[in-house]
């Protein structure tokens, strides 16, 4: 192979396995090679300037959210990625800030979900896990989590709401975050409620 492919290849692999257009570009690399390379079946291309090597075991979660930085992984997906839910998620759910344009990534991503908040309380609870397949991406924290389920209970699949509620509060909640996090989100009365049954 080329000192070309050599130089995609290594970008790739820095990367677990994804990469941009402009990734390579600023390596010095023309765009060009990038086709031919996916016509070679060397390459896959996701989406709009994305690609990944096809020997690499794609981890959804990494790829999404190296679409956008301030997609986060929040609701039943960083459940699942806390083990605070069994359940693999049918649909990977995300949280951008309000007005954020998500259209093209819904486009490659028809399953998605994505939820809007204010750009002021995007950032409350950001955290990284290591997803099953090796890859760091960002998230909420567990009592952002739940503050989001309570937020969001009459739209909530009730078997997970309540598993989820069940699992954070039996397994030493930090009591002093969440109340933290309830009275940004104004629910710190239902977040005592819940802390003086189940905890």
């Amino acid at each position: 192979m080329s000192d070309v492919w050599d130089k995609i290849y290594s970008i790739a692999e820095a990367n677990d396995g994804c990469f941009t257009t402009k990734q390579v570009e600023e390596a010095g690399i023309s765009r060009v090679y990038l086709k031919s390379y996916v016509d070679k079946l060397l390459l896959i291309r996701t989406g709009h300037g994305r690609y990944v090597l096809p020997d690499s075991l794609t981890d959804e979660y990494a790829i999404l959210q190296s679409r956008s930085h301030v997609l986060l992984f929040s609701y039943g997906s960083a459940l699942y990625l806390w083990g605070m839910s069994d359940r693999v998620p049918h649909h990977l759910e995300v949280t951008v800030p309000s007005g954020t344009n998500v259209s093209r990534i819904r486009k490659d991503n028809p399953d998605l979900r994505v939820h809007y908040i204010r750009k002021d309380l995007h950032e409350i609870g950001v955290a990284e896990t290591v997803t099953p397949m090796g890859s760091k991406v960002r998230l909420y924290d567990k009592e952002r989590c739940i503050c989001d389920l309570i937020r969001a209970r009459k739209d909530m699949d009730m078997q997970l709401y309540t598993g989820a509620i069940k699992e954070y509060f039996n397994n030493h909640p930090n009591m002093r975050k969440l109340l933290k996090y309830g009275k940004q989100f104004g629910i710190e009365d239902k977040i005592r409620t819940y802390s003086e049954v189940l905890a």
